[in-house]
């Protein structure tokens, strides 16, 4: 990933994902108008290394890009064995993975293949993956915050030894890529590395 503000990361895909929320079950693949099969409608979202777009990735792998975000395929064609749960773009905006719950990674355009979990037997289900900086590497993060990094990331902690109130949904890395943060369901946020907390909402009552 480019070297951003990961705060300006977090506020811009959160107003995207705002947007998501209010799609209705259209949306556009490279300009076109297309209906998402309904087993496909669990969505992520991810912006572009530039923020000026960001792609719908569905479970079944298809890859909607818009605005600036540029489509260098998916895995609509392809049987998969557990559904597709996030994506990552590399530094340069000219590819990006998928990953899969069973850390199975599909890479496309210019992102290379550092390694997998998909022949691991995990204790959760992976929800995440993050990009290092340069583009090198990737970590890869499950429900119960075990952290499995490949290529030049490297490992800073994780809390798969912790017992959690709700289970981890997703994670940022650091600008520097020398550490990341996980996010948990309840807003609980778990920093490692050079990442420092700064506040969640994991003692709020959510809606």
């Amino acid at each position: 990933m480019a070297n951003q503000n990961p705060f300006k990361r977090l506020l811009i895909l959160g107003a995207l994902l705002a947007i998501l929320t209010m799609l209705q079950p259209f949306t556009a693949r490279i300009g076109a108008s297309a209906q998402l099969p309904k087993k496909h409608l669990d969505a992520s979202l991810v912006s572009s290394s530039s923020y000026t777009g960001y792609r719908i990735v569905t479970a079944g792998g298809t890859v909607y890009a818009h605005g600036a975000d540029r489509f260098f395929g998916d895995t609509s064609s392809i049987t998969l064995n557990k559904p597709i749960v996030g994506s990552a773009s590399t530094s340069t905006g000219l590819g990006y993975w998928l990953v899969a719950s069973d850390g199975g990674i599909f890479s496309f355009g210019n992102a290379a293949f550092f390694g997998s979990t998909g022949n691991i037997k995990l204790n959760k289900p992976i929800v995440g993956i993050a990009a290092t900086p340069d583009g090198k590497g990737y970590w890869m993060v499950a429900s119960d915050g075990g952290i499995f990094s490949f290529g030049d990331a490297k490992f800073f902690g994780s809390t798969g030894a912790i017992v959690l109130n709700k289970p981890v949904v997703g994670m940022q890395a650091t600008p520097d890529g020398n550490g990341y943060w996980l996010v948990a369901s309840d807003g609980g946020i778990f920093s490692f590395g050079d990442a420092k907390f700064f506040g969640s909402t994991g003692a709020i009552v959510l809606n």
